[in-house]
């Protein structure tokens, strides 16, 4: 649960530009719930998405007007939608009448690591959430929590504000992307050995 100097991350973290939230993103821990348990992680690799001028974006061009919606909604939302049988964990993250999200790609595991293992069905520490299927899989994570607010403590996903920023941030094209921005909106922290291989 919380330690000393952490805190839930309230929404207006999540009303600005999702390059912004995606950068300040690294470092701080995720917290997911389950049958009285906390599986916990530091986040450590995200990629930003914005909407109908991004052509990675599953709002691009407002070809999808579900998508559209729901990445315009309201920020600090989750949107999880399924990618190759993988469900991927988005946080809605934007600035007023914007669009856009945060995907999260991998997570160091900190707390609930043998559930994560069976979870996984995996026995190293590397291979649990180094990836944003692996991630999900690991934390028990599924389209049941599309649309859930994770500014509340209350519900069984949210993210703690830690203060520990000692490490060093670098960017990239993101992974797996036909059509990319010019600019790298792929972020994470260098040299952590639980990024996306």
């Amino acid at each position: 649960m919380k330690g000393k100097n952490e805190s839930i991350i309230k929404r207006f973290f999540f009303e600005r530009n999702p390059d912004i939230v995606a950068k300040e993103l690294l470092g701080k821990k995720f917290i997911r719930k389950i049958c009285g348990k906390i599986l916990s992680g530091i986040i450590v690799e995200t990629e930003a998405y914005f909407g109908e001028n991004d052509p990675a974006s599953r709002a691009y061009k407002k070809k999808s007007k579900l998508f559209h919606k729901k990445m315009s909604s309201k920020a600090g939302t989750l949107l999880i939608y399924v990618v190759h049988n993988n469900y991927l964990l988005n946080i809605i993250s934007h600035k007023k009448n914007k669009v856009g999200a945060v995907l999260i790609r991998a997570v160091e595991p900190i707390e609930g690591i043998e559930i994560m293992k069976k979870n996984r069905g995996k026995e190293k520490i590397e291979d649990l959430s180094s990836g944003p299927g692996k991630f999900t899989k690991c934390f028990c994570i599924d389209k049941k929590f599309d649309g859930i607010d994770i500014t509340k403590s209350k519900n069984e996903i949210y993210i703690l504000n830690t203060e520990n920023k000692n490490f060093e941030i670098k960017s990239s094209k993101r992974i797996g992307v036909k059509t990319d921005l010019k600019r790298n909106l792929r972020f994470f922290i260098s040299g952590n050995k639980f990024i996306s291989k």
